[in-house]
């Protein structure tokens, strides 16, 4: 059984998610907090395998809470929220930053077009997060050296670089947070991102992940040309590609693997373009969006690398690309950053 506290001041919204969690069988509700002084008690006492945590409430609000219960007993957390709150937003990316696993937005009512969707989406959720061993942001982000000094080395006869694609899921908003923080704001090469992420918090992501790295982070539009020193976060409902001259089109194809946006149209439109001259990074995740495709791009030579597993929430995505041999270097955050300045370097 995955034993679950639900941290919400809303008693509508908590029994929301009771109910939703408690009909399926491998999932028990052990409590229900109000507020964030009395979800850190609760966790200390009950000793749940997973919260969930709503942002906005009184006293200690959840990004306060996230950040004390990770200090102190690390946990999966999940981050319930409103996606119609700024601030909410804001503070939302904020507890990821503080070590939550991810977000969702709050649960619609019975009767809505959403609610199965919803509700099949969060059980599925807590069911893949609850097992995950979590440690401290600082613990999973120590950089690997001699991985580092290894790559360091491969890069001898440099190559053009025109593109840089990234693919993340689980765990990937801190890791791009890393990344970026990295990179000088006079980056020479464009960086286009697809973040699995709910609908809804993309827009509020990329301000966060700009905000917080001095990086110029845009949800670009249908038409818009790939600028140096920009990154391109893909849009709610849509594939993004890239075409020549690398301009960025807003592709209504089917969801791949029922995700819409989809790493693997990136990659695949990235290779197809710009081959020897593009670099492909495929970051923590669960499933194996983009695997295959960062295997054409290195098929094609392109530059290839995935986060390695010590610093991953999920070896997922980038351990499927790992098992088909579609990477030629594997590094943690740090050392992705180092090798993308290395590549780029004159």
């Amino acid at each position: 059984m995955i034993r679950v506290l639900i941290v919400d001041d809303s008693p509508v919204v908590a029994q929301m998610l009771s109910y939703i969690l408690s009909s399926d069988p491998m999932i028990t509700v052990v409590g229900i907090a109000s507020e964030g002084e009395e979800a850190i008690a609760m966790t200390a006492r009950l000793k749940p395998d997973l919260i969930t945590m709503d942002i906005h409430m009184p006293g200690m609000n959840g990004f306060e809470a996230t950040r004390r219960i990770m200090e102190q007993t690390p946990i999966p957390i999940i981050i319930v929220s409103s996606v119609y709150n700024s601030k909410e937003v804001s503070l939302s990316f904020r507890a990821i930053e503080a070590g939550a696993l991810s977000i969702m937005s709050k649960p619609v009512g019975i009767g809505h077009p959403e609610y199965e969707k919803q509700a099949r989406d969060l059980i599925n959720l807590v069911k893949a997060l609850a097992d995950i061993k979590v440690v401290t942001r600082s613990q999973r982000m120590a950089p690997d050296r001699e991985g580092i000094a290894q790559a360091e080395k491969k890069i001898a006869a440099r190559q053009e670089i025109r593109m840089v694609a990234i693919g993340a899921s689980t765990g990937g908003p801190p890791v791009l947070q890393t990344i970026l923080a990295r990179l000088p704001k006079n980056f020479p090469v464009p960086i286009t991102i697809v973040q699995h992420i709910t609908p809804g918090f993309t827009a509020g992501f990329a301000s966060w992940l700009g905000d917080t790295t001095g990086f110029t982070v845009r949800v670009p539009e249908n038409g818009e040309v790939c600028l140096p020193g920009n990154a391109y976060v893909a849009p709610d409902h849509v594939h993004m590609v890239v075409e020549h001259g690398g301009q960025i089109l807003l592709s209504n194809a089917p969801p791949d693997q029922g995700l819409k946006p989809s790493v693997g149209h990136l990659f695949s439109s990235t290779a197809r373009v710009f081959q020897e001259k593009a670099v492909g990074v495929l970051l923590t995740g669960m499933g194996r969006d983009g695997a295959a495709e960062l295997k054409m791009m290195q098929d094609l030579g392109a530059i290839t690398i995935a986060q390695d597993r010590e610093s991953s929430i999920v070896f997922g995505m980038n351990g499927e690309a790992v098992k088909l041999g579609a990477v030629r270097h594997v590094l943690p955050p740090e050392g992705i950053a180092q090798l993308l300045l290395g590549l780029v370097s004159k």
